[in-house]
């Protein structure tokens, strides 16, 4: 048995290696493919198509061109992947430059609230952390730690950077259907992320998928790090009952997140390579639907 890893972050957005030694590790851990799925970029992907090119042919490992866009759905955050995605389709850059943009004002305005409390943080020193980067709050949370004012990112967010702080600025977001077509228009298929990690009831996280898939989601990720107990099979049971495929990732983030590793997550997750085919064929009938347009 083969095994995959398709939602992984580079240092294009918050995680840590860069998309080469992304590859590279996950080709060393023995994985078959990984989709890189920075956060509403995709400006890592030609660096890590080169490194899987400039390998050797027996140890080359698949990469699959992908996005973790943020839509907004009652108020909060949900993620969407877009996998399989043209990384250099016009609009899909446009939409992702548009998204990079108010992030950005986002960013500073909290970074404001920041210095109000006397805390000298600004945007400029966040990026001399990583130059190229997506910044988010992560990156905010290790200027935290590395200054000595917190302990560790989950004080930070407790404290300082979660929606019930007084430095906390809410985001503007995309609607979730104009996501989806995005990624459509992009040639790729559209997977709700983390569905459980939102925190609703199973009863409203149904809801959720059933709302997305009336937009015309594809997927979901069902394979997941943070599963634990039932979880699994709450999400099988919600993709067969709305014929979405099942995806899986570990969400690696590097040292952001250093419970996890690439592949297997907190050490037990299995991402079967087998998944790739119903994506697949996902795939050609979106594409199959849309030259037939």
């Amino acid at each position: 048995m083969k095994y995959i890893d398709l939602h992984v972050h580079s240092n294009f957005s918050d995680g840590t290696l860069s998309p080469s030694e992304l590859v590279f590790h996950a080709a060393d851990l023995g994985l078959s493919a990984m989709a890189l799925t920075d956060h509403d970029t995709v400006a890592g992907i030609p660096e890590a198509l080169s490194a899987a090119s400039s390998m050797e042919p027996e140890d080359q490992i698949r990469v699959i061109p992908g996005a973790e866009i943020t839509a907004g759905y009652l108020g909060r955050d949900i993620h969407i992947l877009g996998l399989f995605l043209d990384y250099r389709h016009p609009g899909l850059l446009n939409t992702l430059k548009e998204t990079i943009h108010l992030r950005e004002l986002r960013n500073e305005k909290m970074a404001e609230n920041l210095r109000a409390a006397g805390i000298p943080i600004t945007i400029e020193a966040l990026y001399e952390m990583e130059p190229n980067t997506v910044i988010t709050r992560a990156h905010f949370a290790r200027f935290l730690i590395l200054h000595g004012i917190v302990k560790n990112s989950q004080e930070a967010f407790d404290r300082y950077l979660g929606s019930d702080t007084p430095y906390y600025v809410s985001r503007e977001y995309l609607d979730p259907g104009d996501v989806i077509r995005l990624i459509h228009d992009a040639g790729g298929i559209a997977v709700l992320a983390h569905p459980l990690l939102y925190r609703y009831s199973l009863e409203n996280t149904e809801l959720l998928i059933s709302r997305m898939k009336d937009l015309g989601l594809d997927g979901l990720e069902v394979i997941y790090s943070s599963n634990t107990g039932f979880d699994e099979g709450y999400l099988r049971r919600f993709a067969n009952r709305y014929d979405l495929i099942m995806t899986g990732g570990s969400d690696y983030h590097g040292e952001n997140k250093p419970q996890l590793e690439l592949g297997t997550g907190k050490g037990n997750l299995k991402i079967p390579e087998t998944l790739l085919e119903p994506i697949e064929e996902r795939l050609r009938q979106i594409r199959a639907g849309q030259t037939a347009r």
